[in-house]
């Protein structure tokens, strides 16, 4: 009977969702008219754009823009976009806003070449010297012009490569642009976004990225997409990209066919090509007159270094209005219906409904309607999971934060006190025939939700380096950026060095509630007592540890320092609950494997991976530690 009686529920909840968007569809389509047009800009190529218009006649609307490489569909005038009814965009329509969405140059309807992450032109002198900015700046400029009833206010905002294009959105300096957000905007492909973390390579991601359609070129204006037409035949990511080999082999899978992949394999250095195509170099460029508010997730696998970084940049470089927003979301989690979980971890209430009401809305009401008082939205909107609340700040990092550092000790043990032992060391072999996985199951796709994973299975394995602190007392929150201060030695001439912050629950933890302590992702209960969650997790590829742009062999069995930043933490640590670290140097197939051989990474052979043995010292003289924001 209990069955029947959900089944029977959940039956009424979904007719009555399906009439709620039947009956959002039906006055989104009696409320508004969509026009598409191809719109010149400076060098006479034309951008395919589509505008959603509001009937309504009794007051001026502002503008509402995204610019986006993954098509503005569904083409056709008498088509409007789902995403009008099916998303919190319905609130915005009911507002008036006019609705932009513009396929960027190079991309689907749109005319031109497309580059990636087209770099920013501070020294524009003639028509022919273009960039994102500059199509932005023309965009805005002919719809001010062109579509009548509107009230000379512009606004932008895109998720992920559209968050890129919002981020050059606030250099054009056109003085009708007043609010722009940059939501997950991916930032720097070498430093920390999709295609690298500090000079490793995201295999997975870059790899079915590109593979599935994207880097298909768009020659002439396109409104079918391309299909995949590289595909690996297997069934467990595991396996078939170990199969594969070293990268050269993905290479010939690929031919010319594509691009910016080849790019990739040219630049396996920070050089200047990957220099341009940091948009925080040009932060300074926004004017004034343009708020920005960048919206990032604090477990966002593909650009959760680009939303703190992006904000960091801007707040450090302009002068304008600047915030920002994190919560505890996977990739562009914030415009979903459903906050309230990461994988098997709970937040307690639905974040993403409260983000949406209480913070994006609002923004752009005020700056494009003068609508409504922001005067009480802080500088930093921060949600800190393990406390599981969200808390404001006038700076972040916040001004009571302090830099510590807890030392690796002798045992497995983590403390704030300085070890003060000689010749103390741990030790661990990196074989990159049998690399570490980055998660437990079997998949072929990456999944969002290791980033919150549950790290028992590599606290089992003998190549991971596994240390923590006792029972703690006290609650211990952390906010800001975590620095590993490795002190190491390999025996061969380069390796990586992951290291990832883990939350330790309680033997006896359980959700309770309406959670039933249920996982939808396993079909059932998940024993979350002893449950090691991944806080925060990062990779840097030794070669690096000195410059980013001339990399360095390691000299066997030498004592050297590897040090570097993981993304910002914002993380409560509950009383009850462990602090755990643990080492490792391989995270695969999320990243490729490092031969451990000083060779180019991208042309090396199969016959060049070997075996490296790794100390991480933690003695008097070399006192490896990790520095933690602890929040006060």
């Amino acid at each position: 009977m209990r069955k029947l009686f959900l089944f029977i529920t959940a039956l009424f909840l979904i007719h009555f969702a399906n009439a709620q968007y039947e009956q959002d569809s039906a006055w989104i389509r009696d409320n508004f008219i969509k026009k598409e047009v191809m719109i010149p800009m400076r060098d006479g190529v034309k951008l395919f754009t589509a505008l959603y218009i509001p009937k309504d006649a009794t007051e001026k609307h502002p503008f509402l823009l995204s610019r986006t490489p993954y098509s503005c569909n569904p083409y056709g005038e008498d088509k409007f976009n789902p995403g009008l009814w099916f998303r919190y965009l319905k609130y915005y329509a009911r507002e008036n806003y006019i609705f932009v969405y513009q396929d960027v140059r190079g991309r689907w309807a749109s005319e031109g070449t497309f580059v990636d992450v087209r770099p920013f032109n501070p020294n524009k002198k003639t028509p022919q010297d273009i960039d994102e900015a500059s199509d932005t700046y023309d965009t805005i400029d002919w719809l001010i012009k062109n579509i009548s009833n509107n009230n000379g206010n512009v606004g932008v905002m895109g998720i992920s490569y559209p968050g890129f294009y919002s981020t050059m959105a606030s250099l054009c300096g056109h003085p009708a642009l007043k609010a722009v957000s940059p939501q997950a905007p991916v930032t720097d492909w070498f430093q920390g976004d999709d295609f690298h973390h500090n000079g490793a390579f995201f295999l997975m991601d870059g790899w079915s990225f590109y593979s599935s359609g994207f880097g298909n070129p768009h020659p002439v204006p396109v409104k079918v997409g391309p299909r995949q037409t590289i595909n690996i035949p297997d069934n467990d990511n595991y396996g078939s990209y170990l199969r594969l080999g070293a990268l050269k082999n993905f290479m010939k899978l690929t031919g010319d066919s594509l691009a910016f992949w080849k790019d990739l394999y040219a630049h396996p250095n920070y050089d200047d090509w990957w220099k341009a195509r940091n948009v925080r170099n040009f932060a300074d460029n926004v004017p004034t007159g343009t708020a920005t508010m960048v919206v990032g997730g604090l477990f966002d696998a593909e650009d959760c270094f680009g939303a703190w970084r992006t904000y960091e940049a801007i707040e450090k470089k302009a002068k304008n209005t600047n915030r920002l927003v994190m919560g505890p979301w996977f990739h562009g989690q914030w415009a979903s219906p459903d906050g309230t979980r990461m994988g098997k971890v709970r937040f307690g209430s639905n974040t993403s409904i409260w983000y949406q009401n209480n913070i994006e809305i609002p923004f752009f009401n005020y700056y494009l309607k003068g609508k409504g008082d922001i005067s009480k939205l802080p500088e930093a909107s921060i949600f800190f999971s393990g406390a599981n609340e969200w808390k404001q700040f006038e700076t972040w990092p916040p001004a009571d934060k302090k830099d510590e550092p807890i030392y690796l000790q002798a045992d497995g043990k983590l403390g704030w006190e300085k070890p003060t032992t000689k010749g103390s060391f741990s030790e661990y072999v990196s074989d990159p025939a049998h690399p570490v996985p980055y998660t437990e199951d079997i998949h072929f796709i990456r999944t969002r939700d290791y980033m919150t994973d549950d790290q028992r299975f590599a606290s089992r394995r003998t190549d991971v380096l596994t240390f923590q602190t006792e029972i703690l007392n006290n609650d211990l929150t952390l906010a800001g950026t975590v620095v590993a201060d490795l002190l190491t030695s390999i025996s061969t001439t380069d390796a990586d060095f992951v290291v990832k912050v883990i939350d330790v629950f309680p033997d006896d933890f359980k959700y309770t509630g309406n959670y039933v302590n249920q996982s939808r992702d396993a079909g059932g209960p998940h024993p979350m007592g002893g449950y090691q969650m991944l806080v925060r997790g990062e990779i840097m590829r030794g070669r690096f540890r000195k410059s980013f742009t001339i990399p360095e062999a390691f000299k066997p069995n030498k004592v050297e320092q590897v040090k570097f930043e993981l993304p910002d933490v914002a993380h409560t640590f509950k009383k009850g609950h462990r602090l755990m670290i643990q080492i490792q140097s391989s995270w695969f197939p999320l990243v490729d494997r490092n031969p451990q051989k000083f060779v180019n990474i991208y042309e090396c052979n199969d016959s060049d991976f070997q075996k490296a043995a790794i100390k991480i010292y933690h003695d008097g003289t070399n006192s490896s530690n990790i520095v933690l924001p602890v929040l006060k």
